[in-house]
């Protein structure tokens, strides 16, 4: 069944817009714009950076760059899960391999 689009109103930087979604995603793209809201209002309050476009830009940068950490820590985490059941795998097969050598 398709899923209907919602039109949904977000704020960032004190301006409105609209934007169409399937409302099976309205949550994450409200939770999506208030953390980029909160990215942007934090490099605009430091003074650092002075536009909307140069604003946006560095929390599309800094927002990509914290994504390309959270890839590399899952792939740490599944290389370390995988090995770690191949090796309770391998202790179960010793396991019912020693089990059937005592049947015979």
């Amino acid at each position: 069944m398709k899923d209907l689009n919602a039109q949904v109103s977000v704020r960032i930087l004190d301006k409105e817009y609209q934007i169409a979604c399937p409302s099976s995603e309205r949550t994450d793209l409200l939770d999506s714009a208030e953390i980029l809201n909160s990215k942007m209002r934090e490099i605009r309050d430091s003074g650092r950076v002075v536009g909307l476009d140069r604003i946006a830009v560095m929390a599309a940068l800094n927002m990509a760059n914290d994504l390309i950490h959270a890839q590399a820590r899952d792939r740490l985490l599944d290389g370390d899960l995988s090995g770690r059941l191949k090796i309770i795998s391998e202790r179960v097969e010793s396991v019912l391999g020693e089990s059937q050598q005592l049947e015979f």
